[in-house]
């Protein structure tokens, strides 16, 4: 075993744990706007429903490259940590747009960002 095998296996727990947490808040968003859409119509815009599903898109794809990295895939973990980056500015920047989203979702989308930093810095501290 390598010095890098031994980092990956120290980290890929973190980076799995992260997703996971994503993957939830993914679901929640969906769950939370299909209520507010009944009950609330104004705290469910079009706008929202649009970074919910591509959120949703994301919690699919990211799992997938996860485990390849699991399975030893090095450029597999290099998609993960490129994932997270896009999806730390998109969400940084959507929640910095006035009038995008709701309060609610803006504090989604800045729980997102935090996320995906961690996300980036396992998979950076894996890579060094």
């Amino acid at each position: 075993m390598t010095k890098t095998d031994a980092r990956t296996r120290t980290m890929l727990p973190v980076i799995s744990a992260l997703v996971r947490v994503y993957v939830a808040i993914a679901v929640a968003t969906v769950v939370a706007l299909a209520i507010l859409s009944v009950v609330a119509p104004g705290q469910a815009p079009r706008d929202a429903w649009v970074h919910a599903i591509i959120v949703v898109v994301f919690a699919a794809v990211l799992p997938l490259r996860l485990r390849s990295a699991q399975r030893g895939s090095v450029a597999a973990l290099r998609a993960v940590g490129i994932i997270a980056a896009v999806l730390f500015l998109a969400n940084v920047i959507e929640a910095m747009v006035p009038n995008f989203a709701p309060g609610w979702m803006r504090v989604e989308m800045i729980v997102i960002a935090l996320v995906m930093l961690g996300i980036i810095g396992a998979v950076v501290r894996e890579r060094v």
